[in-house]
């Protein structure tokens, strides 16, 4: 009997594995198409929020299966401190179903960085309206260097680029990587948080505790579109002054984004995403909504990512096999 084994990946043995911004909205893609299609699966992210207050610290626990590739998959993640990057940790599992054998464990960063501007990129291209030329990004984290090149992947239409951050070398970190695919193409820089939101026709938040008025969806031109990644610079009032809502998921919209409930603890949306790709439910009524979407990371994107990454990278001879049962 063959014993089992993992294909171990540190970060440094992914972080120059390429996959293209094509490849990843693709995989992305066929991850939500298989859940809403009744292939896969994908339960609730679990929360649990440590004792001690003043660490400010919160572990997940993710779990779901991924038909396309066959792969169930276990994340978990930890972070202590909001702003502080050096103290969030997040690793994923691997196991094949097609053989019931371990797979995969590695560093889900850089994966997390990939499939969420993936899926913001996707939700722009089904619930922005038909002219959509100008985006704006708020934030200059980890969740912010893909999403402009990933929005123009997705959306090669848009004409304006904007970028805030409250972080000079993350700026300059985002236009690098954005150059990095569309060398001949500006990233406008704004200082104006509530008059940028008010010019684009889509607007992702994916801020922090950042020194900016905290977004709003009445700030939207008609037609405009706001995509909060988990946001914490999001006001709790967009999910109800949107005239048409969405999330990735209803349940962990209660579990991640219990802020935007009303004042009885509700948090009512009009589609979850997976359901608007697959054509089951309308991405907004009419051409003037501002739509409101949340976006909460879900287990059946990193699944797919996770497993082109790692075939890519074992293709390349990197990683290490470990046998951790023998």
């Amino acid at each position: 009997m063959t014993e089992p084994e993992f294909h171990v990946f540190t970060r440094s043995d992914l972080v120059d594995v390429e996959l293209s911004p094509a490849e990843v909205i693709s995989a992305v893609r066929g991850g939500y198409l298989a859940l809403a299609g009744g292939d896969s699966r994908c339960p609730t992210k679990l929360m649990m929020p440590l004792p001690d207050a003043a660490r400010d610290a919160v572990a997940y626990s993710m779990l779901g299966f991924d038909a396309t590739s066959q792969q169930v998959g276990f994340k978990t993640s930890y972070r202590q401190g909001s702003d502080n990057r050096d103290k969030y940790y997040t690793v994923i599992s691997l196991y094949d179903d097609t053989t019931g054998m371990p797979f995969a464990l590695m560093d889900c960063d850089r994966i997390g960085a990939s499939r969420t501007p993936a899926t913001t990129a996707l939700i722009a291209q089904e619930c922005a309206k038909p002219d959509a030329r100008s985006a704006l990004m708020i934030g200059t984290g980890v969740q912010g260097h893909l999403t402009l090149p990933y929005l123009l992947t997705a959306l090669p239409d848009l004409e304006r680029l904007m970028l805030f951050g409250t972080s000079a070398e993350g700026r300059q970190a985002c236009v690098d990587t954005f150059h990095r695919y569309f060398p001949d193409r500006a990233v406008e820089i704004v200082d104006d948080v509530p008059a940028a939101v008010a010019e684009a026709d889509i607007a992702v938040a994916a801020s922090g505790r950042a020194a900016h008025p905290k977004v709003k969806t009445s700030w939207l031109k008609p037609g405009g579109l706001l995509i909060s990644v988990s946001s914490k610079g999001v006001d709790s009032s967009s999910l109800r002054d949107a005239d048409y809502a969405l999330a990735t998921s209803e349940g962990q919209l209660g579990v991640t984004g219990s802020r935007f409930a009303d004042e009885e603890g509700n948090a009512t949306i009009h589609a979850e995403f997976p359901d608007v790709l697959a054509g089951r439910r309308p991405a907004r009524t009419g051409p003037a909504d501002r739509v409101f979407a949340f976006s909460s990371g879900m287990v059946i994107t990193d699944i797919p990512v996770a497993h082109a990454l790692a075939s890519r990278a074992i293709a390349d001879g990197r990683g290490k096999r470990v046998r951790l049962w023998s």
